[in-house]
């Protein structure tokens, strides 16, 4: 249809608008695709308004939360980031034992700030192991339903870790250890049901610091500049861990009735001290080029961005874990960055 030139200059200023909302859209989405994990265990962190101020100058669009906490819900209030929280592996037999406590727990940690939080998984349970791997779907059943009944549109899923997996060489013979899919199975095709994604905790950090001869430095830190290797099940080619490691717990779902789930990775970093090929420069070499890789998806899921969680905000230096474990900060107590990450 041919228009006048006069019509065309009427429009411009819709046209104007229009072309604002597409470049919005396009970069909300982009960066939109990583979130970074509020940790609590360090000393001196600044208050949780301080900590989600720091989230929305840095444009960091989404957080996990590891557990109900009210300074940082009330914080989130109109903030427009979106949140995962997690029901804690300690709240496993509560809310898996009794749909009243279940309904508890969603009246009190999500209804009472739904109106002005946006929930985007309620992950039920981090890295559960097989000792407890029994109370995990009905935890995930009775806490989807205290959504549903509470009218929240909000979607339960779980986190586990890639010690779940075996045979992950090369990725497509990936499968979940015997142990795990005993109880990951059920689960599996509850959130397939439920169209629920699986998260997945991925750290090529501890494939290099454990096995430093067949992960290279390079091949961790997304530095490879070209193949590694070829897949033979399916002839598709790594350069990083990253998606080796991805790749493998696709396979493994697939192989367990969940080939059309998809993958968050609800954590993954790099460590500044403690360990072996931690350092700062390599933290950030690792956080900026996560940032980059996963917007292009993994070679079994080309093209498909990858929802990514950095770990973790802050150092915490409260865990009494290995010497790794406290030193996975992006900022300072202070909210100066330790090294430079671009999230946009």
């Amino acid at each position: 249809m041919k228009m006048s030139n006069t019509r065309i200059f009427a429009s411009r200023p819709m046209l104007i608008i229009l072309l604002s909302l597409v470049v919005s859209s396009f970069f909300s989405t982009t960066a939109g695709q990583i979130g970074v994990c509020y940790g609590m265990q360090g000393e001196g962190l600044p208050s949780p308004y301080d900590v989600v101020a720091l989230y929305k100058q840095k444009n960091i669009q989404r957080m996990r939360l590891y557990g109900p906490d009210p300074g940082a819900l009330n914080a989130l209030r109109g903030s427009g980031i979106e949140l995962i929280l997690d029901v804690p592996n300690a709240y496993l037999d509560r809310v898996a034992n009794s749909q009243p406590e279940a309904d508890r727990w969603v009246q009190e940690n999500v209804r009472r700030y739904s109106d002005s939080v946006r929930f985007r998984y309620i992950n039920v349970g981090n890295e559960v192991q097989p000792s407890t791997g029994g109370l995990l779907l009905p935890a995930l059943q009775n806490i989807e339903r205290a959504l549903s009944g509470a009218g929240l549109g909000v979607k339960v899923t779980t986190s586990i870790s890639t010690d779940t997996t075996i045979e992950t060489y090369p990725p497509s013979r990936g499968r979940f250890k015997d142990e795990y899919i005993s109880f990951l199975g059920p689960v599996i095709g509850f959130l397939t049901s439920k169209q629920s994604p699986m998260l997945a905790n991925i750290y090529p950090y501890f494939g290099h610091m454990y096995n430093s001869g067949q992960v290279s430095l390079d091949f961790a830190l997304f530095n490879s500049q070209s193949t590694a290797f070829t897949d033979s099940g399916n002839n598709l080619q790594y350069k990083n861990f990253f998606d080796a490691s991805v790749d493998s717990v696709y396979a493994a779902l697939a192989k367990s009735g969940g080939g059309s789930m998809k993958i968050g990775v609800s954590e993954s970093g790099w460590p500044t001290d403690g360990g072996k090929g931690a350092s700062v420069g390599n933290a950030r070499t690792y956080a900026n080029s996560l940032i980059q890789h996963v917007k292009n998806g993994t070679p079994r899921r080309p093209g498909q961005p990858l929802e990514t969680y950095i770990f973790a905000m802050f150092d915490e230096n409260k865990k009494d874990n290995a010497a790794y474990e406290k030193f996975w900060g992006l900022f300072h107590p202070d909210r100066q960055p330790k090294y430079d990450v671009n999230f946009n």
